[in-house]
């Protein structure tokens, strides 16, 4: 199977520095050949191993929602540049921690496979963080989504529960220990949180960071930008009781992490 690896890139959330480091972390971390596609509204600053192409279009307005990132439906489309066959899509913000290979050699060309979803256990839910899937397959949930892309927002509210229930020939999902939700998987539970690093799973393959939490906030010890500069832990549990917090106290001291090295180590250029 081809290894192609696709990201996309819109707007100034993310800058090109974050499609370098994905570029970078992907050809430490397979076997050549590959190729490195980014979508994008704009290649300025990019790598020129990066190979660009214009965003796909779609024929609608893509609602502003705050949950699920639907301008990836853009990738559903019929032609994708001049790909063809099977490409494997990463998100931007997620930390490559081992080698990739594996996720071209798994299930048949023909299958849709998503990283497993951990925030609802008692859903069989996928996570569009990372899927693989042909070119051209998901077309028919383009074709619907744009009929009425509202009411199917309403109706599913994350794009990867849309591609999960309605993926032509239904989904697979990668093993569960080759991609890990830094937030599920790798942050300490209190009190762990205030004496070790969040953990690197031997056999991961793939972290993610959904929710808020990006790598650039492990690497500084802090859940969220809003929480400002890390702080020692007695600093911090301080602050929690005397009420200068964002959450209930519960939840401040929960979401204290240290500075995570190994995230340091791996999310570079």
């Amino acid at each position: 199977m081809k290894k192609q690896i696709v990201c996309i890139h819109w707007g100034d959330k993310y800058g090109p520095s974050y499609v370098n480091r994905l570029y970078a972390m992907v050809a430490r971390n397979i076997t050549p050949p590959f190729r490195f596609v980014c979508f994008c509204d704009d290649a300025a600053g990019m790598r020129e191993e990066i190979e660009c192409f214009d965003l796909p279009p779609i024929n609608c307005e893509i609602p502003k929602t705050r949950k699920g990132i639907w301008p990836k439906s853009r990738l559903w489309n019929q032609q994708l540049g001049d790909l063809t066959g099977p490409f494997l899509f990463m998100d931007l913000d997620l930390v490559i921690t081992s080698n990739l290979d594996a996720f071209f050699e798994y299930g048949d060309p023909d299958d849709v496979i998503l990283a497993p979803n951990p925030t609802n256990p008692f859903e069989r839910l996928g996570q569009t963080s990372v899927y693989r899937a042909p070119v051209g397959k998901l077309y028919p949930l383009l074709q619907q989504f744009e009929k009425d892309p509202k009411a199917l927002i309403e109706q599913y509210t994350f794009e990867q529960r849309y591609v999960t229930r309605n993926a032509p020939g239904g989904v697979k999902l990668w093993p569960k220990v080759w991609v890990r939700h830094f937030r599920r998987h790798c942050r300490r539970p209190f009190p762990l949180n205030y004496f070790l690093q969040s953990k690197l799973h031997e056999n991961a393959k793939i972290v993610i960071f959904p929710g808020g939490l990006g790598p650039q906030d492990a690497i500084n010890g802090v859940h969220h930008k809003k929480y400002g500069d890390h702080l020692p832990p007695l600093q911090y549990i301080r602050n929690g009781i005397i009420g200068k917090r964002h959450e209930s106290l519960w939840k401040h001291l929960k979401y204290y992490i240290l500075p995570t090295q190994w995230v340091k180590d791996l999310w570079r250029e």
